[in-house]
């Protein structure tokens, strides 16, 4: 799974990481701490220092005040040992009471490398003897038997870095196995969150330590499912009213229409009357189709209408909707302009042939009942590389730019002003952009450039 193993590398990236800066900072830190405790500064130099500026003047040993100075901050003794007879010829003032005045070759031997009394001792060579230099007792640490395998020392960078190696391999195992109950508790809790996205059913084992969390998420799907079987039960119930108020109101409504049709033709009647006659055939069409658009709708919407996809020419398709309105005789004030261009015969596309007629169609009634005045309708298809691109425009009303928005993104789009004799109503886009999305085609509303609506279908080849 691609989380999980995202979460491993996660993991090991960071333990990765985590070593390598723990690394760099104890190795700085040490460095600093180096530095720090071994500067430029040196016991040894300073006890040879203090002996070159010894000097033997007129039998007596005089020394310059600056290095007496220097002595004093460093709060260190020195004393003058002669070759000869292995006595103190000279020493400080500040020269500790338990300082030993004689010497053997032994003794000489030990404060070299060591002490005396405890205080660490530094020797220089002056005048006519041995220099020594005691520090306090807590000022400096000495190797008093110091020696060292030279093959340790010539192997030592390689053995270093073998223990800094078996070290990372440590640290790697036993954070693998601190983390994989973890990711063994993790990997059934993310399998259970995708498949909430998706809808499916989760139950968990609830135990580990996401116990709490896989509680929840079972509970989560138990009400997500359960949430789902109402709403299918909903829909399906929505569908079925519709399907079946549909059904019922055909009958008396072709009735209606029929004999208001008798009556607009009766010469019996007054000129009123067919006009009162005229306009219920004229509204009982329009619940016709309204009822036929709300079918449709509910059909598509609940993917009860099939679609059925082949290779068709657009161009066809489309010319033959518009030869369809002017048979069908529409009134002189909505004109259909074919702006397709001559040299453009056909531009083939998958599509639902009926489907897509039933769009098209839609889209011109469209313009018809929302210009009242009148307007121009222009029509053509454009052969655009990878697209065929239909467009259906007026001169009409248009629309606000406000009312535009609207239209390209809100998914059911329902107009209905207070006029009852043409009311309005947004099934007929609602159900172009149904099947657009159907055919995983793009539908652009916008403003016309003859001063009105338009829309413009984008179907790939």
């Amino acid at each position: 799974m691609k989380s999980i193993s995202k979460l491993i590398r996660r993991f090991v990236g960071i333990m990765t990481l985590s070593t390598i800066l723990f690394s760099i900072l104890n190795v700085a830190f040490f460095a600093i701490v180096f530095v720090k405790n071994t500067s430029t500064f040196s016991p040894w130099d300073m006890a040879d220092h203090v002996a070159a500026a010894l000097l033997l003047t007129d039998d007596c040993y005089c020394i310059s005040d600056d290095v007496m100075a220097k002595l004093k901050e460093e709060n260190a003794w020195a004393v003058l040992i002669n070759n000869d007879t292995r006595q103190v010829v000279w020493q400080t003032d500040n020269l500790p009471n338990n300082i030993p005045m004689q010497y053997t070759l032994s003794d000489i031997a030990e404060l070299t490398r060591g002490y005396v009394d405890g205080y660490p001792t530094f020797t220089g060579e002056a005048q006519n003897g041995l220099l020594v230099l005691g520090y306090p007792k807590d000022r400096f640490w000495k190797h008093t038997r110091a020696s060292w395998d030279y093959n340790f020392i010539a192997d030592l960078p390689k053995n270093t870095i073998i223990i800094l190696a078996i070290n990372t391999v440590l640290i790697f195992l036993i954070y693998v196995a601190a983390n994989t109950k973890l990711l063994h508790s993790i990997r059934p809790i993310t399998n259970g969150i995708q498949d909430l996205s998706s809808g499916s059913p989760v139950c968990i084992k609830e135990n580990g330590m996401f116990f709490e969390l896989a509680k929840k998420i079972n509970k989560t799907s138990e009400i997500l499912q359960m949430q789902a079987e109402q709403l299918r039960k909903k829909e399906t119930a929505r569908a079925n009213w519709i399907a079946g108020v549909s059904h019922d109101v055909r009958t008396p409504l072709s009735m209606i229409m029929g004999y208001a049709g008798q009556l607009k033709s009766s010469k019996n009647l007054s000129e009123i009357e067919r006009k009162k006659a005229s306009v219920i055939v004229r509204q009982s069409k329009r619940m016709k189709d309204l009822i036929s658009d709300l079918n449709l709708a509910s059909k598509l919407e609940y993917d009860m209408q099939p679609i059925t996809m082949k290779q068709e020419n657009a161009v066809s398709i489309i010319r033959q909707v518009v030869v369809d309105f002017m048979n069908m005789d529409i009134d002189d004030r909505f004109p259909i302009e074919w702006k397709t261009v001559d040299t453009l015969s056909a531009c083939y596309i998958n599509a639902d042939k009926d489907l897509l007629k039933r769009a098209i169609s839609n889209l011109i009634q469209n313009s018809i009942n929302h210009n009242e005045n009148g307007c121009v309708i222009y029509v053509y298809v454009n052969d655009d590389n990878n697209t065929c691109k239909i467009c259906i425009e007026d001169s009409g009303i248009g629309a606000s730019d406000e009312q535009i928005d609207k239209l390209n993104n809100t998914p059911h789009y329902m107009v209905c002003d207070t006029n009852t004799t043409e009311q309005r109503h947004g099934l007929g886009l609602l159900i172009v952009k149904q099947i657009i999305k159907g055919h995983n085609e793009e539908i652009l509303i916008g403003h016309s450039e003859y001063g009105g609506f338009k829309v413009e279908l984008i179907i790939p080849k």
